[in-house]
């Protein structure tokens, strides 16, 4: 039996807002994300671990290896789905989201009907976003060379999936009422963005304003974007976007320093390098050690340690298990440490 006054969602709300947390939020514990029980992710045929070269709806060809953090296209020269950038509308045909029976939605309802939402977001999941689908679609090197030599046909494109995204939000606000999105799009390397900041608001800024912002008016009332890579010079752009948590901060971003300049706008979700612990041989000294260190760097406000993969899972089993024990252990730690 739990001695903390707050639920989970409490305890996230007071992280948010600078006030009084009971603990450090353990991971995804304030998320019920049912990603496997949505009708949008069955209707996408997405792969789940261990799939290989399963075409998705979109006609893109996606493998989730089995130890690998996630999904990624495979652009082979004859897969790819969208040939020339320039003739786009040639290639990309959007699946119809109004096309899914109302029978796959009432077999979601059984669940998301039971999520207690005192305790828990009740949380939609969208995976992959815009700019991700803008690579899954063409190939990466491809897109990145568009930014430059096909600018205004890639600003096309981004619509066109702006105004899909906002059909698939519309469908499910009508049927399941989140409160909750975690929303995927990966904005850059380790070690960098993949274009320059302004070049990024340019492309990004106004698609992704109109698509949080239908969310928020549905009421969704915590925007958690994905993005696991370097985008400290993106984070006023996010909050300008409406993004409440960024999850999948690595440690190549200076996370204290966000923390001091931008905490109380949005939280910072991560801090511990998936690759640094999910890993074949894994131990739980190793995770304790991090768990440790990212919590003393960071403290208990607007932050959120977790691993940096973007769903409650890991690649090798037991690692998110277990940093969720050892978070619950270093918080007792800390908040005796400094009498919290």
């Amino acid at each position: 039996m739990s001695d903390y006054k707050l639920t989970p969602r409490e305890n996230l709300i007071e992280v948010m807002k600078g006030g009084k947390p009971e603990r450090f939020v353990k991971q995804y514990e304030a998320f019920d994300i049912p990603f496997r029980d949505l009708a949008t992710y069955r209707w996408r045929n997405n792969p789940r671990p261990g799939e290989i070269d399963k075409v998705n709806n979109w006609g893109v060809t996606v493998s989730w290896a089995e130890g690998q953090p996630g999904a990624f296209p495979n652009h082979k020269p004859e897969l790819i789905v969208c040939k020339d950038i320039e003739e786009w509308q040639d290639y990309v045909k959007a699946p119809d989201p109004y096309s899914i029976p109302e029978a796959e939605w009432e077999k979601d309802l059984e669940y998301w009907e039971k999520i207690d939402r005192s305790k828990q977001f009740a949380t939609a999941f969208v995976a992959p976003g815009v700019f991700e689908n803008c690579h899954y679609l063409c190939e990466i090197q491809n897109v990145l060379i568009a930014f430059y030599d096909c600018p205004d046909e890639l600003k096309e494109l981004i619509k066109y999936l702006t105004e899909w995204e906002l059909k698939l939000a519309e469908v499910i606000c009508d049927h399941l009422h989140p409160d909750g999105l975690l929303h995927h799009d990966d904005w850059g390397t380790q070690i960098s963005t993949f274009t320059e900041p302004e070049m990024f608001a340019e492309f990004f800024l106004d698609p992704y304003k109109e698509i949080y912002g239908y969310w928020k008016s549905r009421g969704v009332e915590c925007v958690v974007h994905h993005s696991d890579s370097y985008a400290e010079t993106l984070v006023p752009y996010m909050i300008e976007m409406g993004i409440d948590v960024w999850q999948g901060v690595m440690n190549t971003n200076d996370i204290p320093g966000m923390i001091q300049k931008y905490g109380k706008d949005i939280t910072f979700m991560g801090g511990i390098d998936s690759a640094s612990v999910d890993h074949a041989g894994w131990t739980r000294e190793e995770i304790a050690a991090q768990v440790k260190r990212t919590c003393d760097e960071n403290g208990p406000l607007y932050f959120i340690p977790n691993l940096s993969q973007g769903l409650p899972i890991s690649s090798f089993p037991g690692v998110y298990d277990t940093t969720q024990e050892e978070i619950e252990k270093y918080s007792k730690i800390y908040w005796a440490e400094h009498n919290l």
